[in-house]
């Protein structure tokens, strides 16, 4: 690839794979992974710890005023975030976190405090970025916009299985429930609402596994932006 800075944009609902997927298709590119949802999620964990109301969206603007948040990379790699100088990323992904991230991420407040912050990585370096609207919003001119999906009771089934190997509880009804419900919010929500972009490529990995669906993003990239 040329010097310039390329970027891929991949979108879709909660559970789809976009964060595992967008990973090792960055670590295939030799891009940077950006983890938008993982941003999010830590500014969700600060109004949970803050004790701050998340339907409260005079209170989540307050708190940004004095928010520290940080994201760098470990020596393998890896997106770390950081709240106040302590490494959350663990912390980010418990499932109390999902539903809160969900509600603060429709505050425009909270959209606009993150927006820069998540343009400044594609401008420093080829980035694999992958949210609820990359392609539509954050980056509208990357080089590649892909929607990625799946139905809803496969989402859950990987959902599960993820929060299982890190050692939370959770059941079937209760995953697939709150996926539903985060797909009609993320979908519903009057500011940057989930949708797919008008050149974004629809992939549907419902009968992909994960290899399968790491082989399909590769080659739609290589189709877009070559070898």
């Amino acid at each position: 690839m040329s010097m310039k800075f390329r970027s891929v944009a991949i979108d879709g609902p909660a559970g789809a794979g976009k964060s595992t997927l967008a990973r090792r298709l960055a670590e295939k590119l030799g891009f940077l992974y950006v983890d938008t949802g993982a941003i999010y999620r830590t500014v969700a964990l600060a109004v949970l710890e803050a004790g701050t109301d998340p339907a409260d969206e005079a209170g989540v603007a307050a708190l940004l005023e004095g928010l520290d948040i940080k994201m760098a990379y470990g020596p393998d790699g890896v997106q770390r975030m950081y709240l106040a100088g302590e490494d959350v990323s663990e912390a980010i992904r418990e499932h109390r976190v999902s539903g809160v991230a969900s509600r603060t991420s429709a505050i425009p407040a909270v959209r606009s405090f993150l927006l820069d912050f998540q343009r400044k990585q594609a401008q420093e370096g080829s980035v694999v970025m992958d949210g609820r609207d990359i392609g539509t919003v954050v980056l509208p001119d990357a080089n590649v916009k892909i929607f990625l999906t799946a139905a809803p009771e496969a989402r859950a089934k990987r959902r599960l299985l993820e929060l299982e190997q890190r050692g939370q509880e959770a059941d079937f009804d209760t995953v697939l429930r709150d996926i539903q419900e985060r797909d009609y919010k993320d979908e519903h929500r009057p500011i940057a609402p989930l949708k797919r972009a008008a050149d974004a490529v629809l992939l549907d990995t419902t009968q992909l596994n994960l290899d399968q669906s790491l082989e399909a993003l590769l080659s739609l990239v290589k189709e877009k932006i070559g070898p």
